[in-house]
């Protein structure tokens, strides 16, 4: 999945440690492990297994052996818990949430986060966005992606705007909406198939 890269905000040591703790804390329903942490967030699980190490001996997470695991999870009694879930929720709680709610819509080949909120993201300037456009492309069926942006609308706190395009409309940019999100930051939350149609490895 490729990612756009975004600047580090100075309350964590680097972009790495602040994705580690955002899947952990914000995502707690999963059993995360070095090596499914090292899947999601496309990083060696040696520069993993580093940034674990010192966020243990901080006590922001805890590791309990089950089996031939070591299952990661927050340590919701630590004092800053709250204000870190806080935190994490504005920096990236929007991009997991609606990389899960549209991720089992059938036909949806690529979602991506466009818009102010990408820029911001990316480190343009600018007033925090109060919406989340997102690009939805292929051949899916409009009321699973609008009913997709309810839920994740709701459980976001934030007006989630969904837009659907074609793959081919996607490829040859004939239009000013698709060359503008082209030409601007965007989030890629979800990567099933490359520009050429074919089936892309997750």
């Amino acid at each position: 999945m490729r990612r756009v890269e975004a600047s580090v905000v100075p309350l964590f040591r680097t972009r790495t440690q602040a994705e580690l703790l955002a899947a952990v804390y914000l995502r707690r329903e999963r059993h995360w492990t070095l090596a499914s942490l090292s899947r999601e967030l496309n990083t060696s699980p040696s520069t993993l297994h580093a940034e674990v190490k010192r966020l243990e001996e901080a006590e922001l997470i805890t590791a309990t052996e089950v089996g031939r695991s070591r299952i990661l999870e927050p340590n919701l009694k630590h004092p800053v818990s709250k204000p870190l879930i806080e935190i994490l929720s504005y920096m990236y709680g929007p991009q997991a949430i609606i990389a899960e709610e549209f991720a089992d819509i059938p036909r949806a080949d690529r979602v991506l986060i466009f818009g102010s909120w990408a820029a911001r993201h990316s480190g343009e300037p600018g007033h925090p966005p109060h919406d989340i456009d997102v690009l939805v492309i292929g051949d899916a069926d409009r009321t699973a992606v609008y009913a997709a942006a309810d839920r994740a609308q709701e459980r976001i706190g934030m007006p989630v705007n969904p837009v659907l395009a074609s793959t081919r409309r996607w490829q040859t940019a004939t239009d000013a909406l698709i060359r503008q999100i082209k030409a601007s930051p965007t989030i890629e939350l979800i990567s099933r198939a490359t520009d050429n149609g074919q089936e892309a490895a997750q």
